[in-house]
């Protein structure tokens, strides 16, 4: 007779009890050791190595600013890049705040740069400027571009106690390029010519001819400008190519384009307030979408004409806006009406 005929069925269910109590323990361990804090330094140790791993970040071969080489080949530059993009890899918030900006905004500016002959590549320049915010410098630059007061007006913007076009994204972008072009009439490179929106023309004029080099890769400058085009290149790269550096942005993730129409005014406001209620909006979203406007009024006593841009009503609706903006990708997101305003 088979020894196994001879052993009760009771056996095999103290057995698998026994089998699956065992397997429990096992599960349980397992999960307690993944999700609890390891307060012994040794096994801390080890479960950090295991489970925590930080990678360094590969850097193309072929990088470039507006179809100018970055000769990777020399060791310095290599390390600076490096540095840059591991910043702009590992600095998370910051960098996935400027995706989602970079959405909205760089519609916007592109067109802008395109007509002036400008680069696309100048565009991640307004990133390392601003942020695409209208933050000011401890040296008074403000707005997208970061424009000085006498620099913005010697290129066109109009600066008083009301109106400050360093807040107009359009006009300032403009501004921008006015100077950008003429750089590039005096340096002939465009690598050299971002510099130079860094640290100003005459500055980099002096060290090209002090140090009797042609290359910025070649120029021994201040901090600030020396990692200058090294952080326009790697927020290039990474805003490109998000998906390579770990990020994952969905395209509901972005911050969407927001139509609008322009009104023209010709008068003096006298109240911003009533002006934005009488345009279907409050005061914040009335200054929110014309940050130029410096104070609760426009005086004009000249006659002199303001186009101030409306939002889309769907502007208070989330989801509204974001249909809006998937239909408007054929469409400018600008709509201009050309009606004039005599609102006191």
């Amino acid at each position: 007779m088979n020894f196994f005929n001879k052993v009760p069925s009771s056996f095999y269910k103290l057995l698998a009890s026994i089998t699956f109590l065992l397997v429990l323990i096992g599960v349980i361990r397992i999960f307690s050791y993944s999700t609890t804090p390891v307060t012994d330094d040794e096994k801390y140790g080890e479960y950090f190595r295991e489970k925590y791993k930080i990678f360094s970040v590969n850097i193309p071969n072929d990088l470039n600013f507006s179809g100018e080489q970055v000769p990777l080949q020399d060791f310095e530059v290599r390390e600076r890049i490096d540095r840059e993009f591991l910043i702009n890899t590992y600095w998370q918030s910051q960098t996935l705040l400027l995706a989602k900006r970079a959405n909205r905004w760089f519609p916007v500016i592109t067109p802008i740069l395109k007509r002036n002959g400008i680069p696309e590549d100048f565009k991640y320049l307004m990133a390392v400027e601003s942020g695409f915010t209208h933050g000011v410098s401890t040296k008074g630059a403000a707005g997208f571009w970061q424009f000085i007061p006498s620099t913005a007006e010697a290129y066109g913007l109009l600066i008083n106690d009301e109106i400050d076009e360093r807040y107009h994204v359009e006009k300032s972008t403009q501004a921008a390029c006015r100077f950008l072009n003429e750089s590039f009439k005096q340096f002939k490179n465009w690598t050299i010519v971002a510099a130079s929106y860094n640290l100003g023309t005459n500055g980099m004029q002096r060290q090209l001819d002090k140090q009797k080099v042609s290359s910025y890769y070649d120029l021994l400058l201040n901090e600030e400008t020396g990692r200058y085009i090294f952080r326009v290149l790697a927020l290039k790269e990474i805003l490109s190519r998000p998906d390579h550096y770990g990020f994952v942005v969905r395209k509901k993730d972005l911050y969407p384009s927001v139509p609008s129409t322009e009104i023209t005014v010709d008068s003096t406001i006298c109240d911003l307030t009533l002006f934005a209620e009488q345009q279907g909006l409050n005061y914040k979203l009335l200054k929110y979408f014309n940050p130029w406007l410096r104070s609760d009024k426009l005086t004009n006593p000249d006659a002199k004409k303001f186009r101030i841009r409306i939002p889309h009503k769907s502007v208070k609706n989330y989801d509204a806006l974001m249909k809006l903006a998937d239909e408007e990708v054929k469409a400018p997101a600008l709509i201009e009406a050309d009606t004039t305003s005599t609102v006191k």
